[in-house]
């Protein structure tokens, strides 16, 4: 019993958890994505780099040892015993704006993660809808399967006392065959559909797959946006960048303490001396002026990014609300339209009952009415599609 209650256990930890909604299979899917897996690497690098930058050198202190005697020649006893420790200095307006570096940085992991996490919500909103259209689909595709079988049966069942013509009969079971053909087809694109998401956020859809609320006014303020954020904080990152290139011209100097003790010979005693030394390296020339301007078109490049994501973000905020204005004009019409085709099928169904008109009339009706079926459910589906698209835009998270 327990052999058989830990192999269902098992069984259930391998199987794909259910996502209840947009914001556990969002979760889901950033512990599952490689730039979220290495957003903890990137931020202790941010943080290494800070701490490097509120050091007191550049560069770690060093030291150097030597001696120097005369064994292999007079060997007289002379010894020289040579310890010196370097110290980097910071260049003036370095030591700021590695420090400003650091800060940027940091900013820029936070805000590329955020960034990050809409862009995965984007991507879940559409498999999130996908599902559901895939879904209603099949569903239409059964109740026509069942419809199409029932009609057979019955028009099988007249053609053979006489009441109708074997035409009749072999429309029936071509209408049939389209319709189980046709939920073969939805069947498979459910199955796709399901899969896609699946990959995507690790997680199965769930049964009901509930539409978002539109957003606030309040939430269209530009520079909150997830996306425009992130641009924003690489182009600081840019421009400090810049600001680092242009504080380092040359590389940093260096401050030696020297210490030297040493006798002529032996039985001499020791006499000592302190040095200190200044080193002041050249220019880097070209390679100073190739960072230089190799930071300055990171800056340009990410300046013209933030406002051409601005922009992006303005047209597709318009074109979502547009859309969801049409969706909600063109979903009022299909639900007249349903109203009109289910009315017009009740009484066709009723006239062929009686005999006042053929099977083809009916069946047009029919697929009229299905047609209209379908449209209803495919403009809700869109409607909600567009909300998200609209709560995408603004830079809404769900």
């Amino acid at each position: 019993m327990k052999t058989l209650s830990a192999l269902v256990l098992g069984l259930f930890a391998v199987l794909p958890v259910g996502a209840q909604t947009l914001g556990t299979a969002l979760e889901s899917a950033l512990a599952r994505h490689p730039l979220a897996l290495a957003a903890a690497p990137r931020a202790e690098a941010a943080e290494a780099l800070a701490e490097a930058a509120a050091s007191l050198t550049p560069r770690p202190l060093s030291a150097s040892v030597a001696t120097l005697h005369d064994k292999l020649g007079a060997n007289r006893g002379r010894q020289e015993w040579e310890l010196e420790i370097n110290a980097p200095l910071w260049l003036p307006r370095q030591r700021d704006a590695h420090m400003a570096l650091g800060a940027s940085t940091r900013a820029e992991v936070r805000a590329s993660q955020q960034a990050l996490r809409l862009q995965l919500a984007g991507e879940l909103r559409e498999a999130w809808w996908a599902v559901a259209s895939a879904r209603n689909t099949e569903q239409l595709a059964q109740r026509r399967a069942r419809t199409a079988a029932n009609l057979e049966t019955d028009v099988v069942r007249l053609f053979k006392v006489g009441e109708l013509a074997r035409v009749d009969a072999n429309l029936a079971t071509s209408e049939r065959l389209d319709a189980q053909a046709a939920l073969a087809s939805a069947h498979s694109e459910r199955l796709q559909a399901e899969e896609a998401f699946l990959t995507l956020s690790g997680m199965d859809a769930p049964e009901a797959l509930t539409p978002e609320s539109t957003a606030a006014p309040s939430h269209a303020t530009p520079i909150a946006h997830p996306q425009v954020a992130a641009d924003l904080a690489a182009a600081q990152l840019a421009r400090d960048r810049m600001a680092v290139a242009d504080a380092t011209q040359r590389e940093a100097p260096e401050l030696a303490l020297r210490m030297v003790r040493e006798r002529g010979a032996r039985g001499e005693g020791y006499a000592s001396a302190l040095a200190v030394k200044l080193t002041l390296p050249f220019s880097l020339g070209p390679r100073a002026r190739q960072e230089s301007a190799t930071a300055r078109a990171e800056l340009a490049q990410a300046e013209g990014q933030v406002a051409l994501q601005e922009r992006r973000l303005l047209q597709e905020t318009a074109k979502a609300k547009r859309e969801l204005a049409v969706g909600q004009q063109q979903l009022q019409l299909a639900r007249e339209r349903l109203h009109l085709s289910t009315d017009t099928l009740v009484l066709a169904e009723k006239s062929f009952s009686l005999g006042e008109s053929d099977l083809p009339a009916l069946l047009r009706v029919r697929a009229a009415a299905q047609d209209a079926e379908v449209a209803l459910q495919r403009e809700e589906i869109a409607l909600y599609a567009w909300q998200s698209r609209l709560n995408q835009s603004l830079g809404v998270l769900p």
